[in-house]
């Protein structure tokens, strides 16, 4: 898809606007994209050379995250918001090579994510995608489709990665954490990766990122990189799991680890957290 033009590009996708999921997958590497995408991509790389490093990080906290859950933890249900285009480690796969019939749910609002998705899906019947809105989580705890796979009287593993950065401060992403927290039984676990700004201690990490932003704000239309505690409050009362919050290579990290240790250390931070 990666060479498409707007004349061979599916139904309803404007290829002449750039699309957060599409940058997202040409950082990883991926062909879902097209030129738009890749103009803001690059873009980025020339403020934060870092960048595509911090990306890679977070698809390595994904599966270090999902395979503490599916193994230690032992969840069994997964509802993944904000889930993106397909990669290469999909929450499903890793989760059910630990445990088979696990049941995953992927939640997006983007065309192009839920049609890629649908597709990777279609001989599942232990994982489905549904179309919903972050910004309105009690769709997204009553919607049928989740409710389906999802049965909230057990625990659940929520995850919430690299997606409430594209919530602003007037969609108010503490009330709709708040909501989700709520609705989780205990013994559930939520999931946060975030984009971080360290501030006057890291005044160059916190100029970049303050750059970055107003870069996403004008080409995507969303972007908020946000501090330590900001991003901490979203767990609530729930207990985080060691090590806490902290940067994304430092959570638990792997021999199975591709992304340096350190690099862009303040790029993003990344946390897990038990309803007790």
């Amino acid at each position: 898809m990666a060479d498409w033009d707007q004349d061979h590009a599916p139904p309803d996708i404007d290829t002449s606007r750039p699309n957060v999921a599409r940058v997202y997958d040409y950082m990883l590497g991926g062909k879902d994209n097209f030129a738009a995408d890749r103009q803001v991509a690059e873009m980025t790389l020339r403020i934060a050379s870092d960048a595509r490093q911090v990306v890679r990080s977070n698809r390595e906290f994904i599966r270090r995250v999902v395979h503490y859950l599916a193994g230690e933890a032992g969840i069994r249900q997964f509802l993944d918001i904000g889930s993106g285009l397909p990669a290469r480690e999909n929450v499903h796969q890793i989760a059910q090579t630990i445990a088979p019939k696990a049941r995953v749910v992927y939640v997006d609002n983007d065309p192009m994510v839920l049609a890629h998705s649908r597709a990777v899906l279609a001989t599942t019947r232990t994982t489905s995608v549904v179309a919903a809105d972050l910004r309105r989580p009690s769709e997204i705890i009553d919607h049928p489709g989740v409710r389906r796979l999802i049965d909230f009287s057990e625990p659940v593993g929520l995850l919430l990665f690299a997606v409430l950065h594209h919530l602003g401060d007037q969609d108010d992403p503490a009330g709709v954490t708040a909501r989700l927290r709520d609705a989780l039984p205990p013994g559930s676990h939520l999931a946060i990766s975030h984009l971080h700004n360290p501030g006057p201690a890291h005044p160059g990490a916190a100029r970049r990122a303050a750059m970055v932003q107003k870069l996403l704000h004008e080409k995507l239309g969303s972007g908020r990189w946000r501090t330590h505690q900001e991003i901490l409050t979203y767990f609530g009362e729930l207990e985080l799991v060691e090590p806490g919050l902290v940067p994304l290579t430092e959570w638990r990290p792997s021999p199975m680890d591709r992304a340096e240790q350190g690099v862009m250390r303040h790029g993003a931070l990344g946390g897990l957290a038990r309803k007790p």
